[in-house]
């Protein structure tokens, strides 16, 4: 093929014949960052306009004392799906949206590690939103809190499916977020411009990274929080039941492992744009760059040791509370660090008020409030005073959509122009800010006084003559007002995308790597890549966007109708591969359809409807995987510069060991909580466990012990053969790891049958249940990988230099047989060796 270099013009036609998508139908596959981040945020968009009018229902109820507006079973589906939609359906889908258009463009990629994990992510997001959407519609929405807390939620006090569907639904939205966490982890490690090394890395870029790793961890204890009150819901296992052994309070520990973190989930992004925004409004480089990236690490592990700020009134005790207490104080010291740094780089620069700019002086104003009412509720005596009253909704308010909502909109108006090629229009902008600001704080100032004065949250209606009725009626005035002002930030939108002035490159004046593109961008970003030789390259090299177009830099000639982007080392930014993307698919929308179908099945008791349903997720997902790779080893090719790289397929450290490696993070992250909550109950829940229910089976043991360690045995001997080139061996290997997993997951998913107790008599033979079937399906799931790996091995996909499915098997083996390990510990051996076991 020969190599000359195609024109400008020519080159553009080659790669949108490569990386645009099909018209018509042709969209359904579409699995490009452009298309799918956008339609995160469009989706986010309109879930927030959803939340929005559910919060002026809520406002229209409380304008006055005894004011029968709705009934009170419609006002808490109001107020639950209000909390519901904004926190799962709009806040996380809109920083994924936005991470999933940006983050290529910023690093220098063409597109991410993952694209058709995106596609999957955004069809589970859409499915999982309009299925909790559709049942407000149908009147069955859930109505005990978005938190969802017990026993109010068990079956006995919420019979209908109104918590199922939360239960569900959200945890079928959590595999989308799930699925962007590993994607946005892989990509800004692997997927970066050449000579991007993590120092020089945008600033936003960090503050998705760091946000991503604790979505891997944060988001997994909700996800085995719903699933055990699915489980106790539906078969009667008493996970929480106190009468049965359980415990309450697990809930909501599972719950705020999550849920407080969770805030600074929705925080950090939004801090990101404004670390990025603010400098080019500043007219100052962002000062103290390395300090923000350290305070954002330390706000990210100490977020996880404030769960309990939430669960102060419950009777945890003193020392406990004592130690959360300080937690909450001290993870104010690197929100500061960021606010300090980013007041020093206004101070130092020149500030324009651009029309961003003055959306991020509405942030400081808000968030500011927010923090400092977060320290005060930190503080455990005035906890206790205002705990479940309306200064908490005021204080969470201030926080999130100060820290949120605010930074967001600033980020639309300035990266608008890079998405419709089109400059805002001022009058409307402003109006809607001044609506917005003065709204949010009329309805939300005058709520702290609210609290004070004693009015609890979500309550349906309220007396009048005890000093909440005008301070409501302002409260509900602002509401409205503010909803005003989103309306009109929307339409404000739409004009600039119809009737706004053609933006000429980089109508800023910014540094970072976006504005060296076209605007708009076209499906492939850059029609070569750049070198990144600084934090800021629009600075050191001006003209790189017009160097980028004609060709002078990476990849610039198409070849073999590849989807090509550059991998780096993950520190250094040096290219050490080069990543052949996949090709638009349908198969991520039916695995999303088939997984839908699974939910839905759970939903309407249809259980044998799951059975067709899991085949149908196992066949579309090996499908999608069977699609990828080579049947040869690949030989270096050239990338530019002078420099060769490998095609991913024959690397160690390509992105499929890494979303495996980040996978297993998460899947870690759900195990540990398990164990957590089995230790919890140990520990909290009287007389557990019940010295009946506790038996010791040895054979059964051996027998689990012998799969779960031969599994990956036979794996790394496979592996071992595969290096010295005996593919055959590796096939055959992989076949005796096969049928090892096959035996732990019978051995021990027959281990809770022992002692012959019903699981719903007891929370501990209930847990034994959970933890052996957690073995077990994973041990499964090996056991497919390893039949999966012996395939590709017949098929000509796996070589010595290409060995990713038994690396990946090896891997998915080794993390089983230490959760076995971990759970015959914890239900067989610690008892027998506490002498509480009896050997038959």
């Amino acid at each position: 093929m020969s190599m000359t270099p195609p024109t400008p013009i020519r080159r553009h036609r080659l790669l949108e014949a490569i990386w645009g998508t099909q018209p018509g139908l042709g969209r359904l596959a579409a699995v490009n960052h452009n298309i799918v981040g956008k339609r995160f945020m469009m989706t986010a968009f309109v879930f927030f306009a959803i939340g929005g009018i559910l919060a002026m229902l809520i406002r229209a109820q409380l304008a006055r004392p005894g004011h029968v507006f709705m009934p009170p079973e419609q006002y808490n589906q109001v107020f639950t799906m209000h909390g519901t939609v904004m926190m799962f359906l709009f806040a996380i889908p809109m920083f994924e949206g936005l991470a999933l258009y940006l983050l290529p463009k910023m690093l220098g990629a063409r597109d991410l590690a993952f694209p058709r994990l995106s596609a999957f992510g955004y069809w589970c997001y859409l499915l999982g939103g309009s299925f909790i959407i559709g049942a407000m519609l149908a009147g069955v929405a859930p109505d005990g809190g978005w938190f969802m807390y017990t026993p109010l939620s068990s079956s006995t006090y919420s019979p209908g499916i109104n918590a199922d569907v939360w239960l569900l639904g959200i945890t079928f939205v959590e595999i989308s977020a799930i699925s962007a966490a590993v994607e946005f982890t892989a990509t800004i490690l692997k997927l970066r411009g050449a000579g991007m090394a993590l120092r020089r890395m945008p600033i936003i870029a960090w503050y998705f990274l760091v946000t991503a790793v604790m979505m891997l961890v944060g988001f997994p204890p909700l996800i085995l929080g719903s699933i055990l009150l699915e489980i106790e819901r539906t078969f009667g296992l008493p996970f929480f039941d106190p009468a049965r052994g359980g415990d309450p309070l697990l809930w909501q520990h599972l719950f705020w492992l999550f849920g407080h973190p969770e805030v600074y989930i929705i925080f950090l992004p939004a801090a990101g744009v404004i670390s990025t925004v603010l400098p080019v409004f500043a007219r100052h480089r962002l000062v103290g760059y390395n300090a923000i990236v350290l305070a954002l690490i330390a706000m990210g592990f100490l977020s996880f040791g404030l769960w309990v700020h939430h669960m102060f009134a419950v009777g945890i005790p003193h020392m406990a509370v004592g130690f959360f207490s300080a937690a909450s104080m001290a993870v104010a010291i690197p929100t500061a660090v960021q606010i300090f740094a980013w007041l020093a780089t206004l101070l130092k620069g020149r500030p324009r008020l651009d029309l961003p700019m003055l959306y991020l002086l509405g942030f400081f104003f808000i968030f500011v409030n927010g923090g400092l009412t977060g320290v005060m509720v930190a503080v455990v005596p005035f906890d206790w005073q205002v705990h479940d009253s309306y200064f908490v909704v005021a204080h969470l308010h201030y926080v999130l959509v100060g820290g949120f909502v605010f930074p967001l909109m600033a980020g639309a108006y300035y990266w608008m122009p890079l998405v419709t090629g089109r400059m805002p229009i001022y009058h409307l902008g402003r109006a809607a800010f001044w609506l917005i600001f003065v709204g949010f704080n009329l309805t939300f100032l005058l709520m702290h006084l609210t609290g004070l004065l004693g009015m609890p949250r979500r309550v349906y209606t309220y007396p009048a003559g005890i000093g909440w009725d005008w301070l409501n009626l302002l409260s509900s005035v602002g509401g409205f007002l503010t909803a005003i002002g989103f309306a009109l930030f929307a339409v404000d939108m739409l004009m600039q995308r119809r009737f706004g002035q053609h933006a000429p490159r980089n109508p800023w004046g910014a540094e970072s790597l976006e504005w060296s593109l076209p605007l708009p961008p076209p499906s492939y970003n850059a029609a070569s890549l750049g070198p990144v030789e600084s934090r800021d390259p629009l600075a050191d090299r001006p003209d790189l966007g017009r160097e980028q177009a004609a060709g002078q830099h990476y990849l610039a000639t198409p070849r073999h109708g590849w989807m090509e982007t550059l991998g780096v080392e993950a520190v250094s930014g040096r290219p050490d591969q080069l990543i052949l993307l996949p090709q638009p698919s349908l198969v991520p929308l039916w695995t999303s359809l088939a997984t839908a179908l699974c939910f839905l099945a759970v939903l309407l008791k249809q259980y044998w409807l799951v059975g067709v349903g899991v085949p149908l997720v196992l066949g579309c997902a090996l499908a999608w995987l069977w699609s990828m790779g080579l049947r040869e080893d690949p030989a270096p090719v050239p990338i530019g510069h002078g420099e060769s790289a490998l095609p991913h397929p024959g690397v160690a450290s390509q992105p499929g060991w890494w979303g495996m490696a980040l996978l297993l993070l998460a899947d870690a992250a759900l195990y540990a909580s398990l164990l957590f909550g089995a230790l919890f109950l140990w520990v909290v829940a009287p007389g557990w466990p019940p010295p009946a229910l506790l038996g010791f089976s040895p054979s059964l043991i051996l027998l689990a012990l012998a799969g779960l360690l031969g599994a990956p045995l036979a794996g790394a001997l496979g592996l071992a053969a595969l290096r010295r080139g005996r593919v055959g061996a590796c096939a055959l290997l992989s076949l005796l790891g096969a049928g090892a997993g096959l035996l732990a997951a019978a051995a021990v998913a027959a281990l809770p049958l022992w002692h012959g107790a019903p699981p719903a008599s007891h929370a501990y033979a209930a847990t034994a249940l959970v933890l052996a079937l957690y073995v077990a399906l994973h041990a499964a799931l090996g056991t497919i990988m390893a039949l999966y790996t012996a395939a590709r091995c017949q098929a000509g996909y796996v070589s010595a230099m290409r060995d990713l499915a038994p690396r990946n098997t090896l891997m998915w083996q080794g993390y089983t047989a230490l959760c076995g390990l971990a759970a015959l510990l914890l239900l067989q051996l610690w008892p027998w060796m506490a002498g509480a076991g009896t050997t038959p």
